[in-house]
C-alpha cells in the first residue's frame, strides 16, 4: 500500500515538474490527447479502503465519475445556490481533468520587477522545472492549488467556508462572519487570509497577505525570450478574489483575478467551470519531501542531457 501511495506521489511530482504538457490535456470524453484507443470503463474494478468507504476523486475514471454523477441526477435535482457543500474536480467536458489550470494565453505583461521574477524562476535544464518550489514538496500556494489539487471540498459552517484540498492534504478558511480582510498582515501565508460574503447567487472571496515564495502556474512554453521552463511569480502584495456560482447541482462556476501591480501590469482573470464528484471522499495525499527528492534524485535529473 505504501508502494502505491509513493507511486502515485512521484508522478504527480513529476508532472507538476515536467509541466502541462507532460499531463493529460483536453480531450473529448472516452478519448486520449492522441486519439488512442479509449480510456478504461466500469470493467476496472473500482478500489476503495474496504465496506462502507468511498473512492478517492482521482481514484475513479471517467466512466465511474459519469455514472455516480448520472445516480444522482446533477442535471436536473433541485439544489440550494448559496450550498457550495461537496467534492468538486474535473470539468465537463473531461471529468478526469486535475484542478482548473490558470489561462496562461491571458497572462498580462511583466513589470520589469515581475520580469526580473520571472527570469530568476527558469530553470536550469530544458527538460524539466528544476526550480519548482514543488520539487522538493514546499506549499503550492494559492491559487496554485485550484489548478492541482486531486480534488476540493466545501463545507459550510456558520461563521466560515472550509476548502479542503487532497493534495498535501490541506485546507483553507474563508471567514463569513463579517471580518475584512487584514490591512497589513503580520505573517504571510501560503493560503493567505480570506473572507467570503454573498452578493445574490454568487459567493465572493477575497483574500490577501500571501507568502510570495509561491508560483502561481508553471510556464512551460518559452516566454520573453526564454529559452527554458519557468514558473509565474508573485509579490506578498497580490490580492485575489475569486467569485463562486453554483450553475445547477454538478456545476460549479469560478472566475478568479489576480491583481498584482507590483508584479502584472493588469489584473490577470480565469474563468473555468468544476462538476461535482458524488460518491466520493477525500483521501490523504502528502508531497513528502523524502520521496520526491529521491524520486528526482533516482530517474528525473540522471535522464537529463550533460550540459
Amino acid at each position: 500500500m505504501r508502494n502505491l501511495a509513493i507511486c502515485s506521489l512521484v508522478l504527480s511530482a513529476t508532472l507538476l515538474a515536467l509541466g502541462p504538457n507532460a499531463s493529460a490535456q483536453q480531450r473529448a470524453p472516452g478519448q486520449t490527447s492522441d486519439a488512442n484507443p479509449p480510456r478504461p470503463g466500469l470493467e476496472v474494478p473500482l478500489v476503495t479502503p474496504g465496506p462502507g468507504w468511498k473512492a478517492c476523486p482521482h481514484c475513479e475514471n471517467e466512466a465511474y465519475k459519469k455514472e455516480d454523477r448520472k445516480k444522482a441526477n446533477v442535471d436536473k435535482r433541485p439544489f440550494n445556490a448559496h450550498d457550495l457543500s461537496g467534492i468538486w474536480s474535473g470539468n465537463p467536458n473531461d471529468l478526469e481533468v486535475n484542478g482548473m489550470p490558470m489561462n496562461v494565453a491571458a497572462v498580462p505583461a511583466f513589470t520589469p520587477y515581475g520580469q526580473k521574477l520571472f527570469e530568476a524562476n527558469q530553470s536550469d535544464s530544458p527538460q524539466w522545472n528544476s526550480k519548482d518550489p514543488v520539487n522538493i514538496c514546499d506549499p503550492m500556494g494559492w491559487p496554485r492549488w485550484m489548478t492541482y489539487n486531486f480534488g476540493f471540498q466545501f463545507v459550510v459552517l456558520p461563521d466560515r467556508v472550509l476548502q479542503f484540498i487532497e493534495w498535501g492534504h490541506t485546507w483553507r478558511d474563508i471567514w463569513t462572519d463579517g471580518r475584512k480582510l487584514p490591512e497589513n498582515p503580520p505573517i504571510p501565508r501560503y493560503l493567505g487570509y480570506a473572507v467570503g460574503r454573498w452578493e445574490g447567487d454568487t459567493f465572493v472571496v477575497e483574500s490577501n497577505g500571501y507568502d510570495d515564495r509561491s508560483w502561481l502556474a508553471l510556464a512551460a512554453a518559452p516566454r520573453s525570450g526564454a529559452k527554458a521552463p519557468s514558473g509565474y511569480p508573485h509579490s506578498d502584495e497580490m490580492r485575489v478574489e475569486e467569485r463562486y456560482k453554483r450553475l445547477n447541482y454538478g456545476l460549479l462556476q469560478l472566475t478568479l483575478t489576480i491583481t498584482d501591480p507590483k508584479v502584472y501590469s493588469a489584473p490577470w482573470v480565469t474563468t473555468g467551470t468544476t462538476t461535482l464528484l458524488p460518491n466520493t471522499e477525500l483521501a490523504e495525499h502528502f508531497c513528502v519531501p523524502s520521496d520526491s527528492i529521491h524520486f528526482n534524485d533516482e530517474n528525473t535529473i540522471p535522464t537529463l542531457p550533460k550540459q
